[in-house]
């Protein structure tokens, strides 16, 4: 796929919040680039040629977070399972600055991070090659006619399951009653199945949960998480 045929594709979310503090430049300045998955920027992949994962983690399954927010739930999942690689997508420079500092202070070394857009990871990922994906507090858009920039939509849920292998699991977390409609509404259609059984199945969290500070926040709210679990059908 050549430049002339790059999508054009809105970005509706932050990119950049409050100034960064120095620690968290020096973090940028000396870390992220050694973090990158390869290359996923249409600058420096025009044609999209797949991303090497064999290369990037020696062969080790691979997971996914989309929009990791401050790393917290990342670097968990990164230090109880050593022997996979994870990579994160989020665009918000100052979560990824957060994060970096997360590693340093963890030091795990099975994490790549893509600074940027999902769709455009998505576009390098070689088919059926991701075993797992988070999409964990998603940005909402609450309002009825942004909803169709929220992820669980065709735009995104198309290429994620393309992305992913038979049998993958697939977990959203959220606590906006409307974007579990939406999510119950168009996952399946995308080629899932929901995993839940019992009202248990999606109002206890993960048995390897950590609580985000996103999920803090709706929990002083008054909001009820819900955790839903999908498996990526076979095609």
């Amino acid at each position: 796929m050549s430049t002339q045929n790059r999508p054009h594709r809105n970005f509706y979310g932050r990119i950049k919040g409050k100034t960064l503090k120095q620690s968290q430049k020096t973090y940028l300045d000396e870390d992220l680039g050694a973090l990158s998955p390869g290359p996923v920027d249409w600058d420096e992949n025009p044609d999209r040629t797949p991303l090497d994962l064999g290369g990037l983690f020696g062969g080790r399954d691979v997971w996914l977070e989309i929009g990791f927010g401050g790393g917290e739930h990342l670097v968990h999942q990164a230090q109880a399972n050593p022997d996979i690689g994870i990579i994160g997508a989020e665009p918000y420079i100052n979560g990824v600055a957060m994060l970096l500092g997360k590693i340093r202070r963890a030091g795990v070394d099975n994490l790549a991070i893509h600074p940027g857009d999902a769709r455009d990871l998505m576009d390098v990922l070689p088919p059926a090659s991701i075993s797992r994906v988070f999409l964990l507090y998603p940005d909402p858009w609450p309002k009825k006619r942004h909803h169709r920039r929220r992820f669980v939509t065709p735009e995104h849920l198309e290429p994620l399951a393309r992305v992913l292998k038979p049998g993958a699991i697939f977990r959203v977390a959220t606590d906006i009653p409307d974007y579990v409609r939406q999510t119950l509404e168009e996952v399946p259609k995308a080629g899932f199945e929901w995993l839940a059984e019992t009202p248990e199945d999606w109002r206890k969290p993960w048995g390897d949960w950590i609580s985000t500070r996103y999920e803090q926040k709706a929990l002083r709210e008054d909001r009820v998480p819900h955790y839903l679990t999908f498996r990526r059908l076979s095609d």
